[in-house]
């Protein structure tokens, strides 16, 4: 569905061309958390393209869709809702010509995408009051370290003051680039609010490049916002002891396609670590498709069905992915995509990280 709709807003007229890429970017931010909006979101953002309905109606039918759906809800941790609010939340934020920069923007964004939203437990538009740690899958398990509660909004108002005093005169367009997403690394590691973070950040980050005067109404949010998030992890994380060092360079390769015009691939499996400083690429497979399965070549080495080898490659590349997205990505049913998993969990290639609702899928060995 989210294909279609891609392919949907490719096809719009010019005059629909901003209000289309919003949408994408709105739909396409879920994916930090592992979210994907619904079917309904996608048709009612269509009408919303198309002029036939306002962003207020739009709000308005997501609100009462769900109150209809309260009785039917049997999926626990299903957070469909959050994605499809939070989603025309952002769209209308990001259509307004407005923007302050200041604490107080940051903070607002936030209430605004959160505020009503079911599974968002912490105080909406407020600094978190409480120390928190992220297992992330980038650093094999282990977790940047976060402002302290009691320092946030000090931190906060120096960064931002920083940067409201740093002079841009005279520097060239990447030096520019540069400055902005070392500033916005910094912020998004102060962690200020308690969820729902990241995508806070990159509609605070989306804004205030306008006033740069960069356009940014492109795809790259929406299909690289796992990465995004991947890459702010790998700015901000430290481990002498295993020579691992904190790197913006990932972070410039997403604002160099962004906001330069560049090119570079954008793989989630180049960022990973493991304890040894070793990045997790992408290993050489055999395709063989017969049974389904796997067997043993003459190096002892797994020869997996075409099936298995594009599971492990979703996992890889985003980690959180749901059953649900491998089912449609794999054009296979839920039960089979189950089958599957359960399969690679027993035989030691794939384990669960954390909770079904906000772990992540790892991949052992191949």
């Amino acid at each position: 569905m989210i294909d279609d709709f891609e392919e949907y807003i490719r096809q719009g007229e010019p005059s629909q061309k901003e209000k289309s890429q919003i949408w994408q970017t709105a739909i396409g931010l879920q994916q930090v958390d592992g979210l994907t909006p619904s079917a309904y979101l996608i048709e009612t953002a269509k009408e919303n393209i198309e002029g036939k309905i306002t962003i207020d109606e739009v709000k308005y039918r997501i609100d009462n869709y769900y109150k209809q759906q309260v009785s039917k809800k049997t999926v626990e941790g299903d957070r469909t809702e959050e994605a499809d609010k939070v989603s025309a939340n952002i769209t209308e934020i990001l259509s307004e010509k407005t923007f302050t920069f200041s604490p107080a923007e940051l903070l607002s964004i936030h209430k605004r995408l959160f505020t009503g939203v079911e599974n968002i437990t912490v105080k909406v538009g407020k600094v978190r009051d409480y120390n928190i740690t992220k297992n992330e899958w980038v650093l094999d398990g282990k977790t940047v370290y976060y402002a302290s509660a009691d320092t946030i909004n000090a931190t906060l108002d120096y960064d931002f003051k920083q940067e409201k005093n740093f002079n841009y005169k005279g520097l060239s367009k990447r030096e520019i680039v540069e400055h902005i997403a070392n500033f916005i690394s910094g912020l998004w590691q102060i962690h200020a609010l308690g969820e729902g973070n990241t995508r806070t950040i990159a509609v605070f980050t989306i804004k205030y490049l306008r006033t740069f005067g960069f356009e940014v109404e492109n795809d790259l949010f929406a299909k690289h916002s796992w990465y995004f998030r991947n890459a702010l992890v790998r700015a901000n994380y430290n481990d002498y002891q295993h020579k691992i060092y904190a790197t913006p360079e990932y972070l410039m390769l997403f604002f160099g396609n962004l906001l330069l015009g560049e090119k570079n691939e954008l793989k989630n499996r180049f960022l990973r670590i493991d304890t040894n400083n070793e990045i997790v690429e992408k290993q050489n497979v055999v395709l063989d498709d017969s049974n389904g399965g796997q067997k043993g070549d003459e190096g002892g080495r797994k020869k997996w069905s075409e099936k298995v080898v594009r599971l492990l490659d979703l996992i890889v590349e985003k980690p959180n992915i749901t059953r649900k997205e491998l089912s449609e990505a794999l054009s296979i049913n839920p039960s089979a995509v189950q089958k599957h998993l359960e399969k690679l969990k027993k035989e030691g290639v794939i384990s669960r990280e954390g909770s079904d609702k906000k772990g992540f899928w790892k991949v052992i060995k191949r």
